[in-house]
């Protein structure tokens, strides 16, 4: 089948994780094709050390013989309850809804939104939430709803608590921290879980602060980094999803360094987006399982 075919067709899309045993694949793979599923994507990892399966696989659903509404109960009661399987299952023609946290800073948001309207990351954005009146200008270039909440330390607990409530009433499914100079509360974050995820600069923990590249500068480093990661009620320590690095030298103003910074924190922040939303990983305790 070529490519073509492939991305026209309707797909559903597994993710599971269970203990390691005999027999999942083929029993897996077997309930696809007894159903008339075409798979067109499998792929699957095992830890030795955990004795853990993982698995991403992906069918046509076109001629499937189970109603796509009850896909889900169906490999539950036939598979997931047999191999005590934790999974998820999604649909290709569904696209996720992300709210957006900004601040101050504008790169970040900027390249979501470019993305997304390019088609490259395929998402609704439903609103973009600030503690700020800043970026409200950008969120009108893209004619996405922007939502005010000024935060301080008597009305946080209040307006986490109606963010939420909107959230809800537009049905988001996962949050993106675009460079939002906030920290979110334990009830935030478990509302979410391995939902929300943040972009930070360097190698966790590294350079921490409100001004980590003024420290990287003094330190005279080689290399800056930028780190995705799925929050956690640990502040910045959840399951990492991408990283990457620059080079500089000693011939880098702090100025530079930000510049090249800020590159970074948008190409790993749109790596992480575009790999949650196309189905392409999993949380398991503080560590991610990222498929190609």
């Amino acid at each position: 089948m070529d490519q073509a075919t492939a991305t026209t067709s309707k797909t559903a899309i597994l993710l599971m994780h269970c203990p390691d045993q005999k027999g999942i694949i083929s029993h897996i793979t077997l309930f696809i094709h007894e159903n008339q599923g075409n798979i067109i994507y499998l792929d699957q990892y095992v830890d030795r050390v955990e004795k853990r399966f993982y698995m991403r696989v992906e069918f046509e659903i076109d001629q499937f013989n189970i109603p796509e509404e009850k896909i889900y109960d169906y490999f539950e009661t036939l598979l997931a309850k047999k191999y005590t399987m934790t999974f998820n299952l999604y649909f290709n023609d569904r696209k996720p809804k992300m709210a957006l946290f900004v601040t101050k800073m504008s790169h970040c948001l900027y390249d979501i939104l470019s993305r997304t309207d390019s088609g490259e990351l395929k998402v609704e954005i439903p609103m973009i939430i600030s503690n700020h009146l800043h970026l409200k200008k950008v969120a009108d270039k893209f004619n996405i709803p922007f939502y005010h909440f000024e935060m301080n330390k008597e009305n946080k607990v209040e307006q986490e608590k109606a963010q939420l409530e909107l959230m809800k009433k537009h049905n988001i499914n996962f949050v993106v921290l675009a460079r939002y100079m906030q920290i979110i509360s334990s009830d935030f974050i478990e509302s979410y879980p391995n939902k929300i995820i943040n972009i930070h600069h360097s190698f966790l923990p590294a350079f921490v602060g409100a001004k980590p590249y003024h420290a990287a500068h003094e330190r005279g480093v080689k290399i800056i980094g930028a780190t995705s990661h799925y929050v956690t009620t640990d502040l910045d320590a959840g399951p990492i999803i991408e990283q990457d690095v620059a080079k500089v030298s000693h011939k880098d103003t702090v100025k530079e360094l930000i510049r090249k910074g800020k590159d970074l924190e948008k190409i790993v922040l749109s790596r992480a987006i575009y790999q949650h939303v196309n189905r392409k990983l999993m949380a398991y305790k503080n560590k991610t399982i990222i498929f190609d």
